[in-house]
This record gives C-alpha cells, sequence and structure tokens, in this order.
C-alpha cells in the first residue's frame, strides 16, 4: 500500500518549519502556529477536535487549540512529524491513508500558496488518482449547500457532480486542483470555471464548500 501520507505528513511539517511560526496560511484567520497546533490537536487529543463539526464542543476545541498554540513552535513540528500517539487508531496504516492524506496534501498546500512565490507541485498520475478517488466519494459532501449547481472536471473528462441544481458552473482542473476548489481554496486553485456568469459570482462568493 502507499504511503501518501507519510509523505504528505512529513512535506508539511518541513514546510511549517521553513515558514517559521508567523508564516499566512489560507486558512482564514490562522497563522502557521495555529495550523500546526490544529494538525497536532486532531491526532493527539480526540477529547476535543469533535469540535470541528460538533457545535456543543466548539468552545472546548477553541481552548485546547489556544493551549497547544503557545506550545513552543520546534515541539509542534516535532509532533506532527512523530505523528500520533501509539494508541491512536491513526497509528494504522490503513487509517492513517483515508483520514490523512487529503488532510495533509491541503494544509501543505495552505502553507505553500499562502506564499508570494509558490508554483504548482509537480504530482505523479498514481497520487492525482488517489486524489480523484477521494473527491468522487466526498463531492456531495463538500458541495452541500451552495447556491448553485456544480460539477468538477478533470482533463480527461471524467466527472464528479458536487451539488444538483441550475444554473451550472463546472470547474476544470487536475485532482488536485479541483479538490482545493472544494475545500475552499479557491482563489489558490488552478482551475478553469465555466458557466453562468452571475452562478459564477455566486459561488465564488461561497468562503467554503463543506468543511
Amino acid at each position: 500500500m502507499s504511503t501518501f501520507a507519510k509523505r504528505e505528513r512529513l512535506l508539511l511539517a518541513d514546510l511549517l518549519e521553513t515558514a517559521g511560526p508567523d508564516a499566512p496560511t489560507l486558512c482564514e484567520g490562522w497563522r502557521t502556529r495555529d495550523l500546526a497546533a490544529h494538525v497536532v490537536v486532531r491526532e493527539r487529543r480526540p477529547d476535543a477536535a469533535g469540535g470541528a463539526l460538533i457545535k456543543p464542543l466548539a468552545s472546548r476545541l477553541e481552548k485546547v487549540l489556544q493551549e497547544y498554540a503557545a506550545k513552543p513552535y520546534e515541539e509542534l513540528i516535532q509532533l506532527i512529524r512523530t505523528g500520533p500517539p501509539r494508541f491512536s487508531p491513526f497509528q494504522l496504516k490503513q487509517v492513517d491513508e483515508a483520514a490523512n492524506t487529503v488532510e495533509f496534501y491541503v494544509h501543505a498546500e495552505d502553507v505553500r500558496r499562502a506564499q508570494g512565490d509558490w508554483s504548482p507541485r509537480e504530482l505523479d498520475p498514481v497520487f492525482q488518482e488517489t486524489l480523484w478517488s477521494r473527491l468522487e466519494r466526498t463531492a456531495r459532501l463538500l458541495g452541500r449547500g451552495i447556491p448553485t449547481g456544480l460539477v468538477l472536471r478533470r482533463p480527461n473528462g471524467q466527472t464528479a457532480v458536487a451539488h444538483r441544481g441550475t444554473p451550472v458552473v463546472t470547474v476544470t482542473g487536475e485532482p488536485s486542483e479541483l479538490l482545493l476548489f472544494a475545500f475552499g481554496r479557491q482563489s489558490a486553485a488552478r482551475v478553469e470555471v465555466d458557466g453562468d456568469k452571475d452562478a459564477i459570482a455566486k459561488l465564488s462568493e461561497t468562503k467554503q464548500l463543506g468543511f
């Protein structure tokens, strides 16, 4: 089995270390220190991480995030590199691949693309296929609640419907770029957007599709 999650984890750690604790990211309101704390808390504090999805737990999550963000930045980077604690389900290779491949890819790009001199990474075809497979499975979830129909299309013609409705906006790009678009990084994704002008305008005002 491939180890894309491990590769992206180490890349993210390297990028965070190089950028330093106060660099911008594509996550609104977060500097690199905040992003690093998020990654660590997600893996090491399941008692708090649920606050990302369960509103009554949101205040606890915010408190724990602040506690971790106050730790030495180098410690956070090392915790990301070494991975989850011994008895975490993330230690299982299958769980790590399923839960972290997209997570770490997106966050690595959050760091890279917030800098002024970034350029697209050369991603191998197998990784692109992996990202497309994940996008196909989650497109409807990511596209829930958006104000227009949305189709995500690869250059080879394969499509995934993120939201049914009219008028339809079609977004074309490599799976890696479509994934960033679907995760709300619209301004940084290298894609082509086609469709009704008013629908495109409404879509561009949607800060985040899904998560």
